[in-house]
C-alpha cells in the first residue's frame, strides 16, 4: 500500500476556541489604560495556558471533521477517517495543533487541506520525513516504510549525560540475522 502522508501544522490553535464560562484576566502589560489599572478583562477566546484552551481547540477541531463527514476511530479520538465511496480512504492524526494526513489519492488529501485552511490557519509542510521526533523512512518503490526515534533516544541520553555511553548487548543472538521478510507488513 503506497500512502502519501503530508504534514501540517495549525498556526494558533488555542485561539480558535470558544469559552463557554466567563474568564477574567489583569490587563495586560502594555495594554493598561492609565487611571483604570483596576479594570480586568474579559476573555472572548481561549489563550495558550488556559486550562481550557486545549479541550476547547480539540472541540472545535472535532466537530470540523465530523461535519467533513470523518469518523473518531475508537481506540483514539484524535485519529479521523473517511471512507469515500470509490475504495479510497483518509486518516488524519492530530497531536494538539500537529497532524499528519494519510492518504493514495493526492486530490482528495489537497481538498481536505484547502477545507481545514479555511476553517483554521494552516501551514502546510507538505510530505513529511519526521514529527515528534520520529522519523519516517520510506521506500515507495517496495511499499515500505520504517519509523526511527534513533535521534530522539540520542537527546534523551545526551540531556541525562550518558551520550557516551556504551550500548549492552541485546537478548537477542548475535548469530541470528533478521531479514526484511520478518519485518512486521500488511497483506495489502
Amino acid at each position: 500500500m503506497n500512502l502519501e502522508i503530508e504534514q501540517l501544522d495549525v498556526k494558533t490553535a488555542f485561539l480558535h476556541g470558544d469559552l463557554e464560562e466567563e474568564i477574567y484576566m489583569e490587563q495586560p502589560e502594555g495594554f493598561t489604560i492609565k487611571g483604570k489599572e483596576y479594570l480586568v478583562c474579559q476573555l472572548k477566546k481561549s489563550l495558550y495556558g488556559l486550562n481550557q484552551a486545549l479541550r476547547q481547540w480539540y472541540k472545535k477541531f472535532d466537530s470540523f471533521m465530523v461535519e467533513h463527514g470523518y469518523d473518531r476511530t475508537a481506540f483514539d479520538h484524535c485519529v479521523f477517517v473517511k471512507k469515500f465511496s470509490d475504495g479510497e480512504f483518509i486518516i488524519l492524526l492530530l497531536y494538539v495543533d500537529d497532524m499528519l494526513i494519510v492518504g493514495r489519492d493526492t486530490g482528495k488529501i489537497d481538498k481536505l487541506k484547502k477545507e481545514l485552511s479555511k476553517s483554521f490557519e494552516m501551514k502546510d509542510l507538505g510530505s513529511t520525513n519526521q514529527i515528534l521526533g520520529i522519523k519516517i523512512s520510506r521506500d515507495k518503490t517496495n511499499g515500505k516504510l520504517w519509523l526511527s526515534q534513533e535521534s530522539y533516544i540520542e537527546k534523551v541520553l545526551d540531556k541525562f549525560n550518558m551520550g557516551k555511553a556504551k550500548p549492552v548487548s541485546s537478548p537477542l543472538g548475535s548469530h541470528l540475522k533478521l531479514s526484511s521478510k520478518q519485518s512486521p507488513s500488511s497483506e495489502k
